[in-house]
């Protein structure tokens, strides 16, 4: 079976939620449920954005994660700034986690209309960041903010900025969907391509949902060879949310193939689901798929009679598997 790396961002990307605010309590006790689940990155926050995940990341040193890594998140440094002299960078290697996530911007116009500076200017502002910060933490990944449309509008210079990560010591590629906007068959060409460019890199997905595709785009990146999926519980996430990984993960595994949990931990989602709804003080969704209460309830007496006599003739799965 084949197997795949599950990147939790619930308590970063998820916090950004307008809806949505942790404690450290919270986040420490979601980081330890995520473990339970078997989530293999766990990432806690950027510690350059509040004080709240400095503490995080201080408190997160004295867990005992089974499963989980703890990854910390920021960006590549600021443009005429050394990278060692770069605040965001050096407080990514204070919080001193196995795993540390850098965002740098892959987008040509974001590069030219945001950052304002030359495009090479910007391929050595992430060549720098993600060396500095690989000489000082295990894992390294590095994000590819905007790259679906970075693609899009410049496939050279997008493919540029991942090879510069790539060769500055970058462990995984993911490729963002930042804006939320691209359709299945975007997604499917541009990871190709990637795949083509860098054969030998792991490569994530990170898909947001404005256009309700946030799912969608990560099954169709994954069959196209990506390893990595990145998401939050409950699709949390700012504007129209995350990719959700309490669909994901039954997705990949169930209708897929692939391996990500255990069985006895996939019976733990709809739990881990309730747990992080309850912590966010979110009202749950009664209709969400595969965890809400009406996932798998029938009302209508066409299906209620079927369902008597087989399950199978409305019920698209065996409910205890989840």
């Amino acid at each position: 079976m084949k197997r795949l790396a599950l990147y939790d961002t619930t308590l970063r990307d998820g916090a950004q939620s307008e809806d949505v605010s942790f404690t450290v309590d919270d986040k420490l006790r979601v980081a330890v449920a995520l473990d339970d689940l078997g989530i293999q990155y766990v990432e806690g926050g950027w510690p350059g954005s509040n004080p709240r995940d400095e503490e995080f990341f201080q408190a997160a040193r004295k867990l005992s994660l089974r499963h989980a890594r703890i990854a910390a998140f920021g960006s590549t440094r600021r443009p005429g700034v050394r990278a060692s002299d770069d605040r965001n960078l050096k407080l990514l290697v204070k919080a001193e986690t196995p795993v540390v996530t850098i965002v740098g911007r892959t987008w040509d116009l974001l590069v030219r209309d945001d950052l304002r500076i030359p495009l090479p200017e910007n391929l050595e502002v992430l060549h720098d960041s993600v060396a500095y910060v690989k000489r000082h933490t295990d894992e390294l990944i590095f994000d590819a903010e905007h790259f679906f449309d970075g693609f899009g509008a410049n496939p050279e210079y997008a493919l540029a900025c991942l090879r510069a990560a790539a060769e500055a010591g970058a462990d995984a590629l993911c490729l963002c969907d930042t804006r939320g906007g691209s359709l299945p068959t975007q997604v499917a060409a541009a990871v190709d391509a990637v795949r083509a460019a860098l054969p030998d890199t792991v490569l994530g997905i990170h898909c947001h949902n404005d256009c309700e595709l946030a799912i969608a785009n990560s099954l169709v990146a994954v069959e196209h060879g990506a390893t990595q999926v990145q998401g939050t519980i409950n699709g949390f996430g700012e504007r129209c949310g995350n990719a959700n990984l309490v669909s994901l993960i039954p997705l990949l595994q169930l209708k897929r193939g692939y391996h990500c949990v255990t069985a006895a931990q996939l019976r733990k989602l709809a739990d881990t689901s309730r747990l992080v709804y309850e912590l966010a003080n979110v009202e749950p969704s009664k209709r969400q798929a595969f965890v809400g209460r009406s996932a798998f309830a029938h009302k209508g007496g066409l299906h209620v009679a079927a369902v008597q006599k087989n399950r199978e003739t409305y019920e698209h799965m065996d409910p205890a598997l989840v």
